[in-house]
């Protein structure tokens, strides 16, 4: 029983300088929170352990002070690392005003990077990140004038360039489970996700760091079954059980998310026509059957809603970066899972098929582009967000579907006899001259010939090797009113502009199950 011990006696295992990684989705979801509060109450009443190196995959708190913001003292944190920092306000305050380094590194890139720390190789190779502000000749994610160190550089290997993300020791891993035994073998039986937690266990271990599990029950030795053991216990040196550890911070367990059984999905409610499902309407018509599809944060989770209205959700698959395959996606605050996954696998795994192009489309949602296809997701002026999956995903599917509102802030429309009419314009154009910040190259996709649609309520724009053409309309829409001057650009208008599809814009069904079918070849 030596391995089991309270969340204050495993918090005072790190140490001052240590470089922490924390598995987490975001939201609760995977986040060893008593472990978290616990390593921050030491802190507050020692000042221990100070100079941290944190490091985490994805995001990680929920907006309201857990996670990330419960390292947010100065003092406590010399470096953060992570995909996203935008459920951490209080930490990017802090790498803001330069009282912590912080950088950017990709969801995908961290899930896989533990496996080269394991296996005592120098680092990653990749084109992920290749054209946007990770690559070195941009940024190289950094995010702030502070934040120096130089975590990837660009390589050549068999003639072409590559990233190369540097290896790091690991002084301490939290990860989360649902059960352990006397032994310290980790199950996750309850847990929406796998996460990458065996890599990373593997690489604090091979770097002569310690393992510590926070799960939910504790179970007596020899009494699991291997096939269900995720992490050895000879991986792990401190267990904490959480009894009230809960699924995310909103669910406390939905048995559907871990596959324990399968949901009964009643008819959904139609979603309400407006801007937003007339976005994921059009976006909906680039589905075909027997794609693999991933949706992205935010809106774009209304392509699955359309689907389901539509009656082609069987038609499809539809994934999840963090290892979910099949089912229904979770939205909101348990993103990440999804209800009747077919299959469960490690995120690092997922993000090895998806960059290795596993998927046929993506639907993403964009915040700003540009004349020459950019997209900017990850910040905006001194707000800190980050990419999350974003790039490897983008930058990989063998179709993206950009969807968002044609502006922002305070849009107001209206929709009557078919035609969209334009009530209030937003305060902020999202086809601007130049984004802040490049998350997804524009001139990569077209070097690597992928297929780019920019999808608005009133607008759908195509990537091309000449520039962004507008390709359609909504009917009801002013094309130099009400796009070409709002627009910080002059895009090209394809001489065969053509109105969007009119079903888009009634209350009926719009047929998209013919449609799919149509595709089949």
């Amino acid at each position: 029983m030596g391995r089991v011990m309270t969340a204050e006696q495993a918090a005072a295992l790190i140490k001052d300088e240590d470089t922490l990684w924390v598995i987490s989705m975001g939201n609760g979801v995977g986040e060893p929170g008593k472990v978290l509060e616990a390593i921050e109450k030491r802190f507050v009443a020692t000042g221990h352990p100070r100079a941290l190196t944190l490091v985490h995959p994805s995001g990680m708190g929920d907006g309201k002070g857990s996670g990330d913001d419960l390292f947010a003292h100065e003092g406590m944190v010399r470096r953060a690392i992570g995909g996203h920092f935008g459920l951490a306000p209080k930490l990017s305050q802090m790498i803001i005003d330069g009282k912590v380094e912080g950088y950017v590194v990709p969801q995908g890139v961290m899930a896989q990077l533990p496996r080269a720390i394991a296996g005592g190789r120098p680092g990653l190779i990749t084109h992920v990140g290749l054209g946007t502000f990770l690559d070195p000749r941009q940024e190289g994610g950094r995010l702030s004038d502070r934040s120096r160190a130089e975590l990837v550089k660009v390589i050549h290997l068999e003639g072409k360039e590559w990233l190369f993300y540097k290896s790091f020791p690991v002084n301490a891993a939290v990860i989360r489970g649902t059960t352990a035994d006397e032994d310290g073998n980790i199950t996750m039986e309850h847990e929406g996700t796998v996460y990458e937690a065996l890599p990373l266990a593997q690489a604090a271990k091979n770097s002569g760091g310690i393992v510590i599990a926070q799960v939910k029950r504790l179970t007596t030795r020899n009494s699991l079954d291997p096939r269900m053991v995720e992490v050895p216990g000879i991986l792990v040196d401190a267990v904490v059980v959480e009894p009230r550890q809960m699924q995310s911070c909103e669910v406390a367990y939905n048995p559907a998310y871990s596959g324990e059984i399968r949901e009964p999905l009643q008819n959904l409610e139609p979603m309400p026509l407006n801007e937003s499902k007339i976005v994921v309407r059009r976006a909906a018509m680039e589905l075909f059957p027997g794609a693999i599809v991933n949706l992205g944060f935010g809106m774009c989770d209304g392509v699955a809603a359309i689907a389901a209205e539509e009656g082609v959700s069987d038609a499809i698959t539809l994934t999840v970066e963090q290892g979910v395959i099949g089912g229904v996606p979770a939205t909101g605050v348990n993103f990440s899972m999804a209800a009747n996954p077919v299959a469960i696998v490690r995120q690092d795994s997922q993000f090895d098929w998806y960059d290795g192009g596993g998927l046929d489309l993506t639907f993403l949602s964009f915040a700003e582009a540009d004349s020459h296809g950019n997209v900017n997701v990850s910040r905006f002026a001194n707000r800190i967000i980050g990419v999350g999956g974003f790039t490897n995903i983008s930058q990989n599917a063998k179709k993206v579907v950009f969807c968002g509102y044609f502006s922002a802030s305070g849009l107001k429309t209206a929709i009557a006899d078919g035609k969209l009419q334009i009530l209030a314009e937003g305060r902020f154009k999202k086809m601007v001259q130049r984004v802040q910040q490049i998350t997804f190259s524009g001139e990569y996709a077209r070097q690597k010939g992928q297929s780019v649609l920019y999808v608005t309520e009133r607008a759908v724009f195509d990537l091309r090797p000449e520039g962004m053409l507008l390709t359609e309309i909504a009917p009801g829409i002013d094309l130099e009113n009400e796009i070409l001057t709002r627009m910080d650009f002059k895009p090209i208008v394809s001489p065969n502009l053509k109105q969007m599809d009119s079903t888009i814009f009634v209350e009926k069904p719009m047929g998209l199950k013919n449609r799919v079918n149509a595709k089949a070849i």
